[in-house]
């Protein structure tokens, strides 16, 4: 099986290493020092107390790669747009698109959400890009609960969780999301298929939509901003804006914000992905995970106030630095 990661970072590494123990034929797009690392060292990941090494092919242009059976998009939403760009050499017919990605995916709504099926979500696709370049025939949503870094380029390190869902954004149990999930299942991940892969994204979302950006303009961990019971509160206050949205996409969740909470202080004193972005003067994913959420909060009637001031603060943080276009 011919597998490509496009996004060979801590969760597209944390994936790749492991199918190339089951055989499979890996390759990678990469730039920069990680393609240099990538081609003169393969792929390591640093797993359980092990080391495990993987050779792959690392190219920067796709089309020396050319079709492939399976592509992990494991990218940084900012960085998706030029990756559909950029894609098309890789697909044939019947290859697989397996997003590992944050946030609300641009294909959220595409085959769910009733009246709104099929809206497009200029938050994180503007001009519709992402959809024209990616077929959405070859779509299979995933969502990754799992905890990676990078030590070094090319170099992954595995600190927790080995859960991975995935689904058909239609809904539909397919041969081939179940094959998918075999395969993953057959490399040691906790695989998993839903029968409604916006729901998993979207009680994904409900707990780091918040977190993530308040850590960024902060610089606080996670065990810090729920110990602040006023910083807490307005967590709380957005998340049950988030919830209202998802029961009118009938995507209800269940819990309490402080049940979320309970399970996050589990994780201790956690610098989220946003914050390292930021530390790292890398662009932040605040569209999708909270631009997205605003503009689904207006096509569904949700008034959000609580998250219109988190994306404001949020975002004029990250411009100020020249991670985040200025409003």
């Amino acid at each position: 099986m011919k597998v490509c990661i496009y996004g060979a970072g801590a969760i597209g590494g944390w994936i790749g290493a492991q199918l190339a123990q089951q055989g499979c034929s890996l390759s990678a797009v990469a730039r920069g020092a990680t393609l240099e690392a990538l081609q003169q060292n393969g792929l390591v990941l640093l797993q359980g107390g092990q080391e495990i090494r993987a050779s792959l092919v690392a190219r920067e242009n796709p089309a020396e790669l050319g079709v492939q059976d399976l592509v992990i998009v494991a990218v940084k939403a900012p960085a998706m747009a030029d990756v559909a760009r950029r894609i098309g050499p890789l697909l044939g017919s019947d290859t697989v698109v397996l997003t590992a990605m944050n946030g609300v995916p641009w294909w959220f709504l595409q085959g769910f959400g009733g009246a709104l099926a099929g809206t497009h979500l200029d938050a994180v696709d503007p001009g519709g890009v992402i959809a024209q370049h990616i077929p959405a025939a070859h779509i299979v949503g995933g969502v990754v609960h799992a905890s990676c870094s990078v030590d070094v380029p090319g170099v992954i390190r595995h600190h927790f969780g080995n859960g991975l869902i995935l689904g058909e954004p239609g809904g539909a149990d397919t041969a081939r999301v179940q094959a998918l999930t075999a395969l993953l299942v057959q490399a040691g991940f906790n695989a998993t298929v839903s029968p409604q892969i916006q729901k998993d994204v979207w009680y994904k979302l409900w707990g780091n939509m918040t977190l993530n950006p308040i850590s960024a303009f902060t610089g606080a961990t996670t065990d810090v901003i729920l110990d602040d019971p006023l910083v807490r509160g307005f967590v709380s206050s957005v998340m049950l804006e988030a919830k209202a949205i998802g029961e009118r996409m009938g995507i209800p969740i269940a819990q309490t914000p402080e049940d979320r909470h309970a399970v996050t202080r589990k994780l201790g004193a956690f610098r989220t992905s946003m914050l390292q972005d930021v530390d790292a003067g890398k662009p932040v994913e605040l569209d999708a995970l909270v631009t997205a959420v605003r503009e689904l909060g207006q096509l569904t009637g949700v008034q959000t106030p609580f998250t219109d001031a988190l994306l404001g603060l949020s975002r004029l943080h990250a411009a100020g630095l020249g991670l985040y276009p200025k409003a």
